[in-house]
């Protein structure tokens, strides 16, 4: 056919959905004025259609939307309505004109009610060995239509590449028995698992998920059994979905090039990245829903990876885990095209991967050849280390007998709607840190991440020392592996956590010539081989809150005296860059580095979301009544960080700065401080920042991080029960793998 021809008959398509006849104007004003037909949702559950016909989405049901069987609205289907009203076609009248006009009033059936066509699927609990043997991939397939089981296998079969084999089945009886052993004979080495008729392709996926099926792999593929029945086109948009990520042909090379994309979460077919408010349909409100379960806003530039079917990254598959799904919180199913939560979760995906800083991906923008984007790495990574995780007289005293920080932990509420709050510890469990082992399991995961020391916090108040025992107890076990120095958190404890204000309860006094005893309690350690010299010659200790000391430029000339009397010779002396004011001032070259230490001095009123100058911009997260405290966002605070104009006010030997998050609801309850947003995405989302910014300028190319272990605070590296491990992941992404 010519090109004139091909355009003539464009022009007359268009000039079809516009002029439309007497009576189909008619039907289009009944249905307009009807309130019934939902636009957002037709386009939604429609994402095929030409954008001409989104422009006039009642046009195109009139003209041909209704008799393909598409729906105006989640409730009415034209199918079912045909077939619940046989009179209706008899008549010849179009089904949802019929509803308008006479249906509605005499209250008939619109859609098939839910009915429960498949047997209760029996109930298992799901376990799998986190050390059991594994391929570098994952394949996982959802199994609705059994009769495509076949086309499915033959797929499989063919593909180029090492993986295991998930294989979830709707549960139908005897049949899905029967067809359990067809798949277990084909696949030997498969794991297959019956699941109830809920939640589509996407519950069975988050039940493997949450019990840990896909711990361990590199990237997994997610298929299902997708007919879309709504649609004509409903095989071949199958087909089109899988072939863009799993090609007959070099699969392999495309795997490669997807895995060293650090930037690429989601890896779809053409034409699959959705992008643009348009595709909300009706899944909006259930959206934001699910993504403030972890702190996280939903945007208007929708952007996601549609038809539910991808390649998708460890850190993406865990950030679903802590949405923390079940199935309690999915529909009943009843052939809805839209507005449930598995149509939501499609569009949340989407969010997840903004919140990092990682794209959806299409076949063609995937580069086989592609080779990792080289980043800066630090020279040397420390994290701040709270001792405080055992029992004290002073504590049992002040705060009631066995008083540890996991007291506080446990008794945190959830201030606001999605509030990532009690904040939990998962591998390593409650731990007592009297015990050697403990620090030294902390250490081998901090290793794995790329963290090269601990920065532990050494409690000395003019002589009285608290929370020793652990670092006491290592120095008795030569065995444990736990490198460390010492930061001096000279600030006075008090009733309500924050140093500055408050009933004293351990005051810091600085009496005349304090330097002599400060440097003769830190000997044991500098002494010990595990004491870290990151310059290679030069024991390290740093200085929480050097303004509050009398006379710094003395104390400091005082202590590097004491320290070279004792042999230790010079020591390598740093200070925390603390956002208040103390008693003196302390010039910028007094100390040998300087630490940034976040959220200090970074959190400016324009960053506050409540609290703050601007107001309550919280929205439909806004906390409940008596909440008195601050909330700023987080990813706003990260920006600043990498902002040239906020580097320059620090001093040129600073050691760049990293959170993880910050909470202490856990403390301070509704008087709370809190950084809105933190979560192991957004925290990546900071990392490369500073890895791209930052790093190149960080005193000697070293990063430091508060902090490992500040559970009442939620500054947390450690595995936790809603995060496992995803900030260790990503540090390690960052820091240690090429």
């Amino acid at each position: 056919m010519s090109g004139a021809k091909v355009m003539l008959r464009r022009l007359q398509k268009a000039v079809r959905l516009l002029v439309l006849r007497p009576s189909e104007w008619a039907y289009l004003w009944q249905a307009k004025s009807s309130g019934m037909f939902d636009a957002a949702f037709y386009r939604g559950a429609n994402p095929a259609l030409h954008p001409f016909y989104r422009l006039f989405p009642l046009h195109h049901f009139i003209l041909q939307g209704e008799v393909a069987g598409m729906q105006p609205n989640p409730e009415f289907s034209p199918e079912s309505y045909l077939r619940l009203n046989p009179d209706v076609a008899e008549s010849g009248m179009r089904p949802f004109r019929h509803y308008l006009s006479r249906g509605r009033k005499e209250g008939r059936p619109t859609r098939a009610a839910a009915v429960d066509r498949f047997p209760d699927c029996p109930e298992q609990v799901l376990r799998f060995d986190p050390d059991r043997k594994r391929a570098p991939l994952a394949v996982v397939v959802h199994v609705y239509y059994p009769d495509l089981w076949a086309e499915f296998a033959a797929r499989l079969k063919a593909l180029e590449i090492e993986y295991d084999l998930y294989v979830t089945l709707t549960w139908r009886g005897a049949e899905t028995d029967g067809l359990a052993a067809e798949i277990r004979s084909a696949f030997p080495k498969v794991t297959v698992v019956p699941a109830a008729n809920k939640g589509r392709d996407i519950l069975p996926f988050v039940t493997l998920l949450n019990a840990g099926a896909f711990d361990g792999y590199r990237a997994v593929c997610k298929i299902h059994t997708k007919k879309s029945p709504h649609r004509k086109d409903g095989d071949k948009w199958r087909h089109h979905l899988i072939d863009g990520f799993l090609p007959p042909d070099g699969l392999a090379a495309k795997l490669d090039g997807f895995l060293a994309d650090a930037d690429a979460g989601f890896w779809v077919a053409d034409g699959q990245h959705f992008k643009g408010a348009q595709w909300w349909g009706s899944n909006r409100d259930k959206t934001t829903m699910l993504l403030r379960r972890l702190e996280l806003e939903g945007a208007d530039d929708l952007s996601f990876p549609a038809g539910s079917m991808y390649w998708v990254k460890p850190l993406m598959l865990g950030m679903i885990r802590a949405l923390r799904l079940d199935s309690s919180v999915f529909e009943a199913e009843t052939g809805q095209v839209d507005g449930t939560l598995a149509h939501a979760f499609e569009r949340a995906i989407g969010g997840l991967a903004q919140a990092a800083g990682m794209a959806v991906r299409q076949s063609s923008e995937i580069d086989s050849q592609a080779v990792a984007r080289p980043l800066a790495k630090p020279n040397y990574t420390s994290a701040f280390y709270l001792p405080q995780f055992h029992p004290i007289a002073e504590n049992d005293a002040w705060w009631g007998a066995g008083y540890t920080e996991w007291r506080a932990a446990l008794g945190a509420r959830s201030m606001y709607p999605g509030h990532l709050q009690p904040m939990l510890p998962a591998d390593l469990g409650y731990y007592d840190l009297r015990a050697p082992e403990v620090m030294g399991q902390q250490a081998e995961l901090a290793a794995q991440a790329g963290i090269d020391a601990f920065c532990v916090y050494h409690y000395w108040f003019d002589g009285k020392r608290v929370l020793e025992t652990p670092l006491d107890n290592l120095l008795k076990r030569s065995d444990v592996t736990f490198p460390f120095y010492l930061c001096w958190a000279n600030e006075s404890w008090r009733r309500n956590w924050d140093g500055l204000t408050g009933e004293v309860l351990l005051d810091q006094s600085y009496r005349d010539g304090f330097e002599e005893g400060l440097v003769q309690s830190t000997l044991p350690y500098m002494r010990d081989e595990r004491y870290q010299r990151p310059d290679g010659t030069r024991p390290r200790f740093v200085i929480y809150r050097p303004e509050d000391m009398p006379d710094p430029v003395r104390n400091i000339k005082r202590m590097r005296k004491a320290w070279r009397q004792a042999g230790i010779g010079e020591v390598e002396l740093g200070a925390v860059s603390f956002h208040v004011k103390g008693k003196s001032e302390v010039a910028e070259d007094l100390f040998d580095f300087w630490v940034e230490m976040p959220p200090h001095g970074l959190v400016k009123g324009e960053d506050f979301l409540y609290g703050g100058p601007l107001g309550n911009r919280m929205g439909g997260a806004t906390p409940a009544d008596g909440f008195g405290g601050l909330i700023y966002d987080y990813n706003a605070v990260a920006r600043r960080s990498v902002k040239p104009a906020y580097r320059r006010q620090l001093p040129d030997n600073t050691i760049t700065g990293i959170m993880p998050g910050w909470d202490n609801t856990a403390r301070r309850g509704q008087k709370a401080h809190i950084a809105y947003g933190a979560n192991p995405a957004s925290f990546r989302q900071w990392l490369r920042g500073v890895q791209e910014h930052r790093l190149i300028g960080s005193y000697r190319g070293e990063l430091f991080i508060n902090a490992w272990n500040e559970w009442a605070e939620k500054a947390v590296l450690e595995p936790s029960e809603t995060f496992g491990r995803l900030y260790l992941d990503a540090l390690k992404e960052a820091l240690r793998d090429g």
